[in-house]
């Protein structure tokens, strides 16, 4: 079995993508630091598996990262994923969780953020998911159909071993075949959870899909990917005052930073501190005047 995969595929007879995505290994590297409760993790896990989906459209170097925020008992969920796969996540939540697990009642009064960047340009896209629906893949089906104008249907399944998703969307255009967006997705709902969970990718679109005509592309492969840094870390600590890092030091005898994302622990000893300040309270040489 292929794992950690995603691959492309087109119906040749009808003006129809598709992508399917397989997520083992990278799935439990991102839960590794993180005990999360079963429904938060699901959740996170539909969340990772939609990034890596959406992030198949990406055409240039560049992230995607899907948030959904709110005042309920999951907090927050990030999940970025850039565009040759490589992949975070990291959820935040109070208990206890309450008896009601659907999504929207875990986020309460909430949205969820598709944010684009590119890499060279930074230039940045942000678009707001409404909530309209009963689950992650519905929230993100209307707003791929409000955004872009293109029907959409996912497909997401989750557990603490894997991940599977499967996105089929019909393009621009006409075709003789009628039918064929009614056929596909019809077919495409017979899905079930574990065998997005547990089944090849190429499988699965076997077993759904052997009637059709199919041209499926190489499969990519899925990383986990931490873009965190001493750098940025550093960068952030200059959001304090020196005063303030100070005092810390003395408290404590370091600033210690964890990632939220990969658990990496960032210290900083009161030289280093000294180092960061000095470093960025530099002035800058004097002009000379002729």
């Amino acid at each position: 079995m292929e794992k950690d995969k995603i691959l492309r595929f087109l119906f040749d007879k009808a003006n129809i993508r598709g992508e399917i995505t397989s997520l083992n290994d990278v799935w439990q590297l991102m839960q590794s630091n993180h005990n999360y409760p079963e429904v938060i993790r699901q959740y996170l896990g539909e969340v990772v598996a939609a990034s890596v989906l959406l992030s198949a459209t990406l055409k240039f170097e560049g992230s995607m990262t899907i948030q959904a925020s709110g005042d309920g008992a999951l907090t927050l969920m990030v999940v970025e994923c850039r565009n040759d796969f490589g992949v975070r996540a990291v959820a935040k939540y109070q208990e206890p969780l309450p008896d009601n697990t659907g999504i929207k009642n875990l986020l309460g009064d909430g949205n969820l953020i598709i944010t684009i960047e590119q890499s060279k340009s930074k230039e940045r896209y942000q678009g707001i998911v409404a909530l309209d629906g009963d689950s992650i893949a519905e929230f993100l089906e209307g707003y791929l159909e409000r955004s872009e104008q293109l029907e959409t249907r996912i497909f997401l399944a989750s557990d603490e071993n894997a991940l599977g998703g499967l996105l089929l969307q019909q393009l621009p255009g006409q075709h003789e075949d009628d039918d064929s967006w009614e056929r596909v997705t019809h077919l495409g709902s017979t899905i079930k959870a574990d065998e997005l969970l547990g089944l090849d990718v190429k499988e699965i679109l076997h077993r759904l899909y052997h009637e059709e005509d199919v041209r499926l592309f190489d499969p990519e492969s899925i990383y986990f990917k931490c873009s965190c840094s001493r750098d940025k870390v550093t960068n952030m600590l200059r959001s304090i005052s020196h005063q303030e890092a100070s005092d810390i030091i003395k408290e404590q005898g370091n600033i210690s930073v964890d990632c939220e994302f990969c658990g990496k622990t960032y210290q900083f000893d009161e030289i280093d501190i000294a180092g960061i300040y000095t470093e960025h309270a530099q002035p800058s040489a004097p002009s000379t005047k002729q």
